[in-house]
């Protein structure tokens, strides 16, 4: 852990209210969501149980959580009501954890986990477990007098799992250092049997990141067995643009049934895309890119382009439009590509060097022009507007190869160490 990284001790978070960036209150937390690794590294936390005003208790993932800090949580606004369900792969921090009674690896003293202490890592949103507060004694009437002491999180024994187990739990576990497109490649080669039960194991963001990479008869599978109310969950983590591809392999019936669950934004622009042709700039396009206003500063525009959940292609450059900020937006102005952004001082307003000399492409643009125009410019994104100069979206470069290479490719096997083999023997 680098120096500095927050630490918090979960007895504290337990109660705190949760607030949304506008000050508003969501709830209060109730208890912490962990996923137990394999190889000798601490549990991950994965969320919050957050009791909202309703006295329904939700999921509130890490990913989401933008401060803990001064006895309050601040999320990003982005909060799903669905009520929480706890996966067979989970484990509650207070409800599971504490009081647990465990043993020191060096010693083989048995001890009680009275607390349990959380680190964020460094320049990410994750958390890990990092130490453990514990006293020593076996507890009872002799509890209170045992001595207390704070450990690392790797001198108790009882919170890991089995290097070689093959359980789902354990499957998901090994997943967690593979790549999104790998783990794909891995559920496609399991039996229905377990492809399924290791999907359900994965929690939404993860699952929908793995989705995009699948091939289309295994997204519809997995997205078949799952819940309506988690299969919308899951919809709403994916890119818009791969949410509507998967929605179109599906009956007219199950499509509409399940973007009636989604939030109605989300929804919104799944059910945009799906309006246009597939193998066009407004079919390909994903619906959120960076927007910035022309007031911006390039200190504002890098501060978008950090995020850790853009990809690299959207990341590459910021679309200026006048607002509304979101797709659709106000009057498209220009792009400013990430180089242009690194050569100007932070307090430069982006519309002072906004590129307004290449012209967008219209949503209705066939897929070979779209890619000569990525190719002929050098782009690994281009801005889609409309008739009447809106920003509707982005075409990205990994969209435009995924629909020119053959239908199999995801079954490709790539191999870090030894290059790329295609196929399997």
């Amino acid at each position: 852990m680098a120096a500095g990284a927050p630490r918090v001790f979960v007895s504290h978070l337990s109660g705190v209210p949760v607030f949304d960036p506008n000050g508003d209150q969501v709830g209060r937390v109730r208890d912490l969501v962990a996923m137990l690794r394999i190889g000798g590294r601490p549990p991950r936390i994965l969320g919050l149980v957050v009791e909202v005003v309703s006295r329904r208790r939700i999921f509130l993932p890490m990913t989401r959580v933008t401060g803990v800090e001064s006895g309050q949580v601040i999320t990003t606004g982005v909060v799903n009501m669905r009520r929480f369900e706890q996966r067979p792969t989970e484990r509650l921090v207070l409800g599971e954890f504490l009081d647990r009674r465990v043993q020191l690896v060096e010693t083989d003293e048995e001890v009680t986990v009275l607390d349990v202490a959380i680190q964020q890592l460094p320049a990410r949103r994750d958390w890990e477990i990092d130490k453990y507060f514990v006293r020593k004694g076996r507890g009872g009437a002799l509890r209170r007098k045992g001595e207390t002491l704070t450990v690392e999180w790797s001198a108790v024994s009882g919170f890991s799992l089995e290097e070689h187990g093959q359980g789902a739990e354990n499957l998901v576990a090994t997943f967690e250092r593979l790549r999104p497109a790998d783990v794909a490649n891995a559920l496609h080669h399991l039996s229905p049997k377990r492809r399924v039960e290791v999907a359900a194991a994965l929690d939404d963001d993860r699952l929908a990141d793995v989705l995009e990479e699948l091939p289309e008869d295994d997204q519809v599978e997995i997205l078949g067995k799952l819940k309506e109310e988690r299969a919308a969950d899951v919809l709403e983590a994916m890119d818009p643009d791969d949410a509507a591809d998967l929605l179109s392999e599906l009956p007219e019936e199950d499509k509409e049934r399940l973007l009636t669950l989604m939030r109605p934004d989300d929804a919104a622009d799944v059910r945009r895309l799906m309006a246009y042709e597939e193998r066009t700039a407004g079919g390909l396009m994903t619906t959120e890119p960076i927007v910035l206003r022309p007031d911006a500063t390039v200190a504002d525009a890098l501060a978008r382009v950090r995020q850790s959940d853009l990809s690299p292609a959207l990341a590459a450059q910021v679309y200026v439009c006048r607002p509304p900020d979101e797709t659709p937006t106000g009057k498209y102005l220009g792009t400013v590509h990430f180089q242009r952004l690194l050569r100007d001082p932070p307090f430069t307003l982006v519309s002072s060097i906004v590129d307004s000399d290449l012209v967008p492409l219209p949503p209705d643009t066939p897929l070979p022009t779209v890619t000569s125009y990525l190719a002929a410019y050098n782009l690994v994104s281009a801005p889609v507007v409309d008739e009447s100069g809106s920003l509707l979206g982005a075409v990205t470069v990994d969209d435009v190869l995924d629909h020119l290479l053959p239908d199999d490719w995801r079954e490709t096997d790539f191999h870090g160490e030894g290059g790329i083999r295609l196929g399997r023997t």
